[in-house]
């Protein structure tokens, strides 16, 4: 196609408008190349920048990618059902050697299901799988729970996931327009949701040992009714909260959080392959935090089931409001997860599971340290990985089929230029050939 024939405005916008018109009508298709730059440039007279400009907007858009040297071509549409930031961890072309860009766990660690599933239908009467009224957590499951749980909780029920369980209790403690602490970086389909709630996000900055205090402080000043916050692993950084922080963030929640009192919500997203030890404000504020604990990375994203404990008077509420829609998480799934949560092989594949993946974090961060790159290991799957320029870097690694999350997708607004930038990279993919692939970061990074 001459593509030059079909733009009449020759501005960034009226180039990226004439594309984006040829994508949707169907005459270019996903995989065709468009013009290199400077040939787009001398069929329509313009300068190089300007062609730059309009493939940089859609690029931004999700309509195109560059692949370095091999061209700039055209994606399949986004996924219109994925929320916006969700669209952006999904966008792109298929990684040819190797997708560190997921953040899902390594499915040849995670236990083995179906030994557990036969087990629980051996010994689960029909008569027990549909009632309706029955108190929807079991309660052999609820009592592992609270033997395991950072503190004692008034209430305990579990819900389909992690972020279930966080726009759940968001729908019970915040009202529309109400202020949001969230932590910067954070985890991008948070974002989402707390825009899709009619919710004011409140960025709160992140330091090695967790959410900064006095940023804290300074969001709770601006209103600030709830704070979200991840205690272990957090996503995209890797960092754990440390005893001492969550003492300091409980003394800054007492002081301006007190009238009326905040909400914290804890997101233990990683769960059981954290290395770190389990840290909770509810240590301090029992009455004032639900914390929430995902088993998806454990033992598996499609088990669906989170549990959340914290005050009866917000749990009562989201059980009651469940009732009205799921009812709730199926109680023979409950049933699989503590057959898996006793079962001695179950445990030790978890547990070796965690191993791997603090292996895997350090074995790459030694070898980038080798390649001149000097990185702190994170807990948990992923390495926030600083690069010098972020575009570059992911077109590089992109160019050497290696495929990784872009960093400005985990901010509230994208970091400034000056800055630098980062990628993030899902460690707990890296089943092998350390090296190669730590050099090849490097590269990415430092160029």
């Amino acid at each position: 196609m001459e593509l030059a024939t079909h733009i009449e405005d020759r501005s960034p916008r009226g180039i990226a408008a004439a594309v984006a018109r040829l994508v949707r009508s169907g005459e270019l298709r996903p995989g065709d190349r468009l013009p290199t730059v400077r040939a787009l440039a001398v069929d329509l007279a313009i300068s190089p920048a300007t062609v730059s400009g309009a493939w940089q907007a859609l690029s931004a858009v999700g309509l195109v990618v560059s692949r370095g040297r091999a061209g700039t071509f055209v994606l399949p549409e986004p996924a219109s059902w994925l929320p916006p930031r969700y669209r952006d961890l999904a966008t792109g072309g298929p990684a040819t050697r190797l997708d560190l860009s997921s953040g899902t766990p390594d499915p040849e660690l995670l236990p083995a299901v179906g030994p557990a599933l036969a087990r629980v239908a051996a010994r689960t009467p029909a008569d027990q799988t549909d009632t309706y009224l029955a108190p929807p957590t079991i309660e052999r499951l609820e009592r592992l729970l609270r033997a395991s749980w950072p503190f004692t909780p008034q209430r305990i029920t579990v819900v389909d996931g992690a972020m279930d369980a966080l726009g759940r209790t968001l729908e019970q403690v915040a009202g529309y327009g109400a202020r949001v602490a969230l932590e910067e970086p954070g985890f991008p389909p948070l974002f989402d949701l707390v825009e899709q709630l009619g919710l004011e996000r409140v960025p709160v900055a992140v330091d090695k040992h967790g959410m900064e205090p006095a940023a804290l402080g300074a969001a709770l000043r601006a209103g600030a009714s709830v704070v979200v916050l991840q205690p272990r692993a957090h996503n995209p950084t890797g960092v754990s909260l440390t005893a001492t922080r969550a003492r300091e963030l409980a003394v800054v929640i007492r002081k301006w959080g007190a009238d009326p009192p905040v909400l914290v919500i804890e997101d233990d997203h990683s769960g059981e392959i954290a290395t770190a030890r389990t840290v909770s404000l509810g240590t301090f504020l029992p009455d004032r935090v639900v914390h929430v604990r995902s088993f998806s990375k454990s033992h598996g994203p499609d088990l669906r089931i989170a549990a959340v404990g914290g005050p009866a008077a917000v749990l009562d509420r989201l059980v009651a409001r469940r009732m009205l829609g799921p009812g709730w998480t199926s109680r023979l799934l409950q049933r699989v997860l503590v057959d898996l949560l006793t079962d001695g092989p179950a445990l030790d594949a978890v547990a070796e599971a965690r191993r791997v993946y603090y292996a895997r974090q350090r074995a790459l961060c030694v070898a980038l340290a080798s390649h001149g790159l000097l990185v702190p290991p994170g807990d948990g799957i992923n390495l926030w990985l600083p690069v010098r320029d972020e575009s570059v870097a992911l077109v590089r690694l992109d160019a050497a089929g290696i495929r990784v999350a872009r960093g400005s997708t985990f901010f509230a607004a994208p970091p400034v230029e000056s800055a630098g930038g980062h990628v993030r990279v899902t460690v707990g993919m890296l089943r092998g050939d350390v090296d190669a692939v730590a050099r090849l970061l490097a590269l990415a990074a430092v160029d």
